[in-house]
C-alpha cells in the first residue's frame, strides 16, 4: 500500500449544483439514500479512519465517502466495479455520501481494494460492519434470536505433498535471505539440486530406495539450514520462512534407528497442507465430505436475515470452537456459566468493516442450543440482558455444556 494521508470530505454544501436539492423533493422520508445523507458525518467520519493514514504522502479519497459506498454496494449486491459506476453516474450515492456537488469527481475501483487491505491489517477491522451492525439494532431490525452456520471456502492452492513442501520451503527461505545469508544456507546444502526451479525434485518414483533417498537428503538440507539460522537474529520475512520449514519438517518427518529420516506413518495434528498458502487445511464438512482451505461462519438474525457476526477460520475448525465470537456481540458483559467460561464482551468500535443488509441462512436439521426464551424476540437495545436464543445443527452441540 502506498503512503497516503488522510483525506477529508467537504464539509459544506456545494454553491451549485448540489445534490441535495434535487434528491430531497424526491425521495422517500425512509430512503436509505437519506438516512445516509443526513447521518454519514457522524457514523463515518474521516477522522475515525485516521489510523489508516500516514504524516506524508498524498491524500485519499475521504474515508466517508469511501464507507458509504462501501455500504451502498453490500446492500445491493455490486461489484467494486459497479459500485463505482454507480457512485458516478447515479446522484443518490453522491447525495447519501454528504450531499456531494453533482461533478464530484469518481474514482477508480482499486481504491475499494485498498481500503479493504487497510481496514484488514488495523486494530479494528470490522469498525464499518460494526458501525451497520449498531444502526440495524436501534432500528429494531435485530432481535435476541441467532441462527449460527458455516461453509467450506474451498482453496485455489494445490495440495502438497511432502517431499514438495519440503523442498519448496527450502526455496522459500532461500528466496528471501538477503545475500550474504543465502550463500552460507547454500553452503551448508549437500543435495545435488540448486532449488531454483519449483515443484518436485527429479527421481524414479517407482524405485522405493530411490524414494527414500531423496526425503532422508531433503530432510538433511532441511535441518542444516536450520542449524544455522538458530540464534541469529533475522528479517521478518526469513524468519517466517524459517519457522515454516521447521513446521513442514517436523509435522511429516520422523527419524528411524539407523539415523535416516522418513516420511512418519501418522497425520500430524493441525497439518499445513501447503507452503504457498500455510494458513490453510484439510476440513470435513462431513464424515464422508472433505475439503482443503477455509471454513466461513455466519450468525444472523433469523427474523431480519441481518447478518450480525462473521468470521473465517482454517478449513479443520470445528463449529462449535467459534460460536462463542460470532455472539460476542449479543452477550451480556459478562459470559455466563452456561458457556462454562467468564470472557470480557470487546468495547464496541467507533466504526466498522462491512455493512451487510441483506443476506438468507439455512439451518437444516435444526436444534436449539440454548433453552429458548419465553419473550419475543425483542431488539438487544431494548433488552440487553435478556437471553440469546442460539439455533444451529448438531455441530454447535457444545453450547448444552
Amino acid at each position: 500500500m502506498s503512503h497516503m494521508t488522510l483525506g477529508r470530505a467537504p464539509d459544506q454544501d456545494p454553491l451549485f449544483n448540489s445534490t441535495r436539492a434535487f434528491c430531497d423533493e424526491r425521495l422517500s422520508p425512509t430512503s436509505i439514500y437519506r438516512y445516509l445523507q443526513e447521518n454519514c458525518h457522524r457514523l463515518f467520519p474521516d477522522e475515525s479512519f485516521a489510523d489508516l493514514f500516514k504524516d506524508i504522502g498524498r491524500r485519499s479519497v475521504p474515508p466517508r465517502i469511501v464507507s458509504v459506498v462501501m455500504a451502498l454496494q453490500r446492500l445491493e449486491g455490486l461489484s467494486d466495479g459497479e459500485a463505482v459506476d454507480r457512485f458516478t453516474f447515479d446522484l443518490r450515492w453522491k447525495y447519501a455520501a454528504g450531499g456531494l456537488d453533482v461533478e464530484y469527481p469518481e474514482f477508480v475501483h482499486t481504491v475499494l481494494v485498498d481500503m479493504r487491505a487497510r481496514l484488514r491489517n488495523s486494530e479494528r477491522p470490522g469498525r464499518i460492519f460494526d458501525v451497520a451492525l449498531e444502526v440495524a439494532k436501534a432500528a429494531g431490525l435485530v432481535g435476541r434470536k441467532r441462527v449460527l452456520d458455516s461453509t467450506p471456502l474451498y482453496d485455489a492452492v494445490a495440495t502438497q505433498d511432502t517431499v514438495t513442501m519440503i523442498r519448496s520451503a527450502i526455496r522459500g527461505l532461500l528466496r528471501v535471505a538477503p545475500e550474504e545469508l543465502e550463500k552460507q544456507l547454500r553452503g551448508v546444502l549437500q543435495r545435488d539440486d540448486d532449488y531454483s526451479n519449483p515443484g518436485k525434485p527429479i527421481c524414479d518414483w517407482d524405485d522405493k530406495q530411490a524414494r527414500a533417498e531423496i526425503v532422508d537428503t531433503l530432510a538433511c538440507d532441511a535441518y542444516a539450514a536450520l542449524a544455522l539460522l538458530e540464534g541469529l537474529e533475522l528479517a521478518i520475512e526469513v524468519a517466517e520462512a524459517s519457522a515454516l520449514l521447521a513446521t513442514v519438517v517436523g509435522q511429516d518427518l520422523e527419524e528411524t534407528g539407523d539415523g535416516l529420516f522418513r516420511i512418519a506413518r501418522r497425520v500430524a495434528k493441525d497439518r499445513v497442507i501447503s507452503t504457498v498458502d500455510p494458513e490453510a487445511r484439510h476440513g470435513h464438512k462431513t464424515a464422508a465430505r472433505g475439503f482443503d482451505g477455509y471454513k466461513g461462519h455466519i450468525a444472523i438474525d433469523p427474523d431480519s436475515e441481518f447478518i450480525t457476526a462473521t468470521k473465517v477460520t482454517p478449513g479443520n475448525t470445528s463449529d462449535g470452537a467459534v460460536a462463542e465470537d460470532l455472539l460476542m456481540e449479543a452477550l451480556p458483559a459478562r459470559v455466563g456459566t452456561e458457556f462454562g467460561t467468564s470472557l470480557e464482551a470487546p468495547a464496541a468500535p467507533a466504526t466498522a468493516t462491512e455493512a451487510v443488509a441483506d443476506t438468507t441462512a439455512e439451518a437444516a436439521e435444526e436444534t436449539v442450543a440454548e433453552p429458548a426464551s419465553a419473550a419475543s424476540n425483542k431488539t438487544c437495545a431494548d433488552e440487553p440482558d435478556e437471553p440469546v436464543e442460539v439455533y444451529g445443527d448438531a455441530a454447535y452441540g457444545r453450547l448444552r455444556t
